[in-house]
């Protein structure tokens, strides 16, 4: 819990006090260093005292100072904590605010004894700054951040197809403006989005495209169409993963994870936006139903797929979710996010997205958004030439490139070729949606709720009238 006070009272159980170089504090005797953490006992109060650095710090940085000094072991048993920033700026209350709730966020739903990270999960820290509606904001949109990596986090046989329609009603439940529409296996067969149910067609899981139309704005604006890749679990298929490449494959249904995420913070800041918010979910599984190399497949666009590797499933299912989408709601722009290719770990490493659009103005108002979430993006290339790669000798395309390299891109280009001529712009956030370790920046292990911030933050400020 969070909440706000105009001046310092030193009243808690600790103060958090937050220094740059040259500011002073006459209760500290000491200078103190970057990434310093220095305690002092002051009566009943323990004071800690945080060194950030220089004045003209990032804000990457002060997030990951904040997140440090939580989870010391002076901070870590406190449950009622004052924090004193070092500058009363919105942009820093609001990465402070990040430092908090998404620094010290942990998954522990198993263990038997989560020790004291359950003292993190229930502090109160009162921050001394004027409350403003913008913190409020923070404080929801970082909700929604959590919401995504919670469901990440969880287990494959879990986080189903079914259980994400339940988080979404859930989340819908007695909202105004809002209509859902699911399609299950039948209505997928019905409709013939053949595509989607090849990937799943192994799995004992039933498969669903939820859309979920949120009316927000006025009638004759356009609807932002955020469509999320939904792979509840990924082992390859037949060209199966390797050990090393698929333990973490829970994760590949990170894309429709941030669109729930994005969802709750919509519902939650009101946004008077036309939205439309899509999860194409499936399992990917092996066995003797598994689609198979070689065969051809026509998805609901009426192009048809030769597989090039089974492998390369979420592209088919964002296909059909592209084609469906486009044809039964007719969006003004769409944006999507998947975990959907280690080339673009190799392009970019673990700290941007790939940013791919046909849209010069959309992927320049992405751009923006990302700088300012600390969301990060990096504007990747689509070029005539690429069409190419995607060709196949027996079918209109190919799920797999005919050249090695730029695969990312070949990907993304795969795609883009079910847009039919709608403004769009892909986030492949393989890379990024995952900490495999002791720690990234001011992420913990586990899932790390990207594109929440950026998407939240372009739909605040900046989808009015792009790429219409």
């Amino acid at each position: 819990m969070i909440s706000f006070r105009d001046a310092a009272k030193f009243d808690q159980e600790a103060a958090l006090v937050l220094l740059t170089e040259g500011q002073k504090d006459p209760r500290l005797k000491r200078t103190l260093e970057r990434g310093d953490i220095f305690p002092v006992l002051e009566g009943k109060t323990l004071l800690v005292f945080v060194g950030l650095g220089k004045p003209d710090l990032s804000l990457t940085e002060l997030r990951i100072q904040v997140r440090k000094a939580l989870l010391s072991s002076y901070v870590r048993p406190v449950k009622n904590l004052e924090l004193i920033p070092h500058a009363q700026k919105e942009e820093a209350i609001k990465a402070v605010i990040e430092g908090i709730l998404i620094g010290t966020y942990v998954w522990d739903k198993y263990k038997s004894k989560p020790k004291d990270d359950k003292t993190i999960k229930n502090k109160h820290v009162t921050i001394v700054a004027a409350h403003q509606k913008v913190y409020d904001e923070a404080i929801a949109i970082c909700e929604g951040v959590n919401l995504t990596r919670d469901l990440v986090n969880d287990n494959a046989d879990t986080i189903t197809a079914e259980y994400v329609e339940k988080i979404i009603k859930g989340l819908v439940k007695g909202k105004d403006q809002v209509a859902l529409e699911i399609l299950s296996q039948k209505e997928l067969e019905k409709k013939g989005l053949n595509l989607h149910l090849a990937v799943n067609q192994a799995s004992q899981k039933e498969p669903k495209l939820i859309i979920i139309r949120y009316s927000g704005g006025k009638k004759e604006d356009g609807y932002t169409a955020i469509i999320g890749k939904g792979m509840t679990f990924d082992t390859g298929g037949l060209n199966i993963k390797p050990t090393g490449s698929m333990e973490t494959m829970k994760i590949d249904m990170s894309g429709a994870a941030a669109v729930c995420g994005i969802l709750k913070n919509v519902l939650s800041l009101g946004l008077k936006q036309n939205i439309l918010f899509v999860c194409g979910m499936a399992e990917n599984a092996i066995g003797s139903k598994a689609y198979k190399p070689g065969d051809v497949i026509t998805g609901y666009a009426g192009k048809s797929v030769e597989i090039g590797n089974t492998d390369a499933e979420g592209r088919l299912v964002l296909a059909d979710a592209f084609a469906y989408v486009i044809k039964n709601y007719k969006p003004a722009r769409m944006i999507d996010l998947a975990t959907l290719t280690g080339a673009c770990v190799v392009a970019l490493g673990f700290d941007y997205s790939g940013l791919f659009s046909n849209n010069d103005k959309l992927a320049k108002a992405l751009e923006q958004s990302s700088q300012d979430t600390d969301d990060r993006a990096w504007h990747m290339p689509l070029y005539p030439e690429i069409k190419e790669y995607i060709k196949s000798q027996i079918a209109d395309l190919k799920n797999t490139s005919t050249v090695k390299g730029g695969g990312a891109c070949t990907a993304a280009e795969f795609l883009n070729q079910f847009t039919n001529g709608t403004p769009w712009a892909h986030l492949d956030i393989a890379g990024t949606a995952y900490v495999d370790g002791t720690g990234r920046m001011y992420y913990g292990h586990g899932a790390t709720g990207i594109g929440v911030r950026l998407l939240t933050h372009f739909l605040q400020h900046h989808s009015d009238g792009l790429g219409d």
